[in-house]
C-alpha cells in the first residue's frame, strides 16, 4: 500500500492541529504514511481506532525498539538514551510510574490549589509590574507551571532561568546534535540534585524517591534523572504553551471570552474544549507493533511503525460535530489531549487545574487584554514539536 500522506503534517495555524487531518479523517481511519527518513508507518485518524489502538498491548512505547517510529531528525536521540517510564512497556512501566502517582493524585492536586492561586496571582502581579505591552509567555504562562512543578519535584525555582531555557532548547531542537547539549545540562543538573537529596532530606518527589527507592535499590539512579527529566520539561512546557495559546483562542473568539467572564464557573469545560481545540501534544502517540494487528480494514504487521496523533483524534465529527467550531459547551472530555491507555499523561489533574486557575484570573485582572500582534501573523511551530507560541506580546 503506497503512502497517502507524509507525516508529521504542516501546520499553518498556530493553535490548531494541521489543517491537513480532516481530510485524512473523512478518507479512512488508517492511512499509510512517510516518515522524515523515508521509513513508512500507519496514521491513525478517527477516535475510536485511536483509543482501540492506544488501549493495544500489542502496540509498544519502547523507543528504544529500532523499528519505533522517529517523526523528525531529532528523535534518534532517544535511541541510544534509557527511556522514563513513558517510553516502557508492562510491568515496568507500571512499576515505575506507580512510584509517582502518589504526587499527582486528584485529592493530592486539588489540596494545591490555594497555593496555585497564590502562585498565579504572583504572575500577574509580575506581568503588570513589566508594563503594557509585555511578553506574556516570560511573565506569566511559564511562571505559573515552572514554580509549580518546582514545588512538587523539590526543584530550587532559583534555577528556574536555566532549566526553563535548557527544557526550551530540548523541545525545539531540530535533530538529535542540537538535543545534546539541553539534555546533558539538565541531567547533569538533576543528577547534582539526587547528591543533594541523598545527602540531606529534601522535599517533593525527586527527595522521596531517592531517600526511598533509589536508597533501597528499587529504582537505578539513571532511571530517577530519566523520570526527573520527564516530569521537569513537561511539566512546565506544555501547560505554559496551553495558557498562551488558550489566552489567542479566545482573544480570537471573543463570545467564548464573554460567557467565561460572564460565569467563572464555565472554567472546567472551557478548560477541556481548548484542550480539545489547541491539542497540544499533538505528536505524542507513537508506537510500533510488536504483533500484527487486525482493524478498519487493514493489517498493521509486527515491527510497523503507528502514529496516533491527538489532533484529528479531536476533531473527529464522529464525537465532536461541527469540530472546528470553538464550543464550551459542548462536553469535550473524551478528547485524547492527555493520551488514553496506560500511558495517559500522569499530570493531567495538575495542568487541568492550572488552566482553570490561570486563564479566567488572567481576563480578570487584565479586562481590556488584546494581542500586539494579530493571531494571523502569529509563527506556528513546527509541526514535529509541540503546539507552542515562544513570544507573544499582549497590551492592556
Amino acid at each position: 500500500m503506497e503512502p497517502t500522506a507524509a507525516f508529521p503534517q504542516p501546520r499553518t495555524c498556530p493553535y490548531r492541529p494541521p489543517f491537513g487531518y480532516a481530510e485524512l479523517t473523512e478518507q479512512a481511519p488508517l492511512h499509510r504514511v512517510e516518515l522524515h527518513d523515508g521509513k513508512l508507518g500507519w496514521l491513525v485518524t478517527r477516535h475510536t481506532e485511536a483509543r482501540a489502538l492506544l488501549s493495544d498491548s500489542r502496540l509498544s512505547a519502547d523507543r528504544t525498539n529500532p523499528n519505533f517510529p522517529l517523526i523528525s531528525a531529532r528523535g534518534a536521540a532517544v535511541r541510544s538514551q534509557p527511556p522514563a517510564f513513558i517510553g516502557m512497556d508492562e510491568p515496568e512501566h507500571g512499576h515505575y510510574r506507580r512510584m509517582t502517582i502518589p504526587d499527582f493524585t486528584a485529592k493530592r492536586i486539588n489540596g494545591l490549589r490555594p497555593r496555585i492561586e497564590e502562585i498565579a496571582t504572583q504572575a500577574a502581579d509580575q506581568l503588570n509590574a513589566a508594563g503594557s505591552p509585555a511578553d506574556l509567555v516570560v511573565n506569566y504562562a511559564v511562571p505559573i507551571p515552572s514554580l509549580v512543578i518546582c514545588e512538587i519535584l523539590g526543584v530550587p525555582y532559583s534555577d528556574h532561568e536555566f532549566f526553563e531555557d535548557a527544557s526550551r532548547r530540548l523541545m525545539r531542537a531540530a535533530d538529535e546534535h542540537e538535543v545534546a547539549a539541553p539534555r546533558a545540562e539538565l541531567l547533569a543538573y538533576l543528577d547534582s540534585l539526587i547528591d543533594t537529596a541523598l545527602q540531606r532530606p529534601m522535599p517533593g518527589l525527586i527527595g522521596r524517591l531517592a531517600g526511598d527507592q533509589l536508597t533501597r535499590g528499587e529504582l537505578s539512579r539513571e532511571l530517577l534523572i530519566g523520570i526527573a527529566l520527564l516530569l521537569l520539561v513537561a511539566g512546565h512546557e506544555t501547560t505554559a504553551s496551553m495558557i498562551t495559546l488558550g489566552t489567542v483562542i479566545l482573544l480570537e473568539h471573543p463570545d467564548r471570552l464573554a460567557e467565561l467572564r460572564a460565569d467563572r464557573g464555565v472554567a472546567p469545560d472551557l478548560v477541556e474544549e481548548l484542550l480539545r481545540y489547541a491539542s497540544v501534544a499533538d505528536t505524542a502517540g507513537a508506537r510500533v507493533a510488536t504483533a500484527d494487528i487486525d482493524i478498519a480494514g487493514q493489517r498493521i504487521r509486527a515491527g510497523e511503525g503507528v502514529l496516533i496523533p491527538n489532533g484529528p483524534a479531536n476533531f473527529d465529527p464522529a464525537l465532536f460535530p461541527d469540530p472546528d467550531e470553538f464550543d464550551i459547551r459542548r462536553g469535550s472530555r473524551n478528547h485524547n489531549a492527555f493520551g488514553y491507555g496506560v500511558h495517559q499523561c500522569l499530570g493531567q489533574n495538575l495542568a487541568r487545574l492550572e488552566l482553570q486557575i490561570a486563564l479566567p484570573l488572567l481576563f480578570e485582572r487584565f479586562p481590556t487584554l488584546r494581542l500586539e500582534t494579530p493571531a494571523s501573523q502569529l509563527r506556528p511551530a513546527r509541526a514535529d514539536t509541540i503546539q507552542s507560541i515562544d513570544e507573544l506580546i499582549v497590551a492592556w
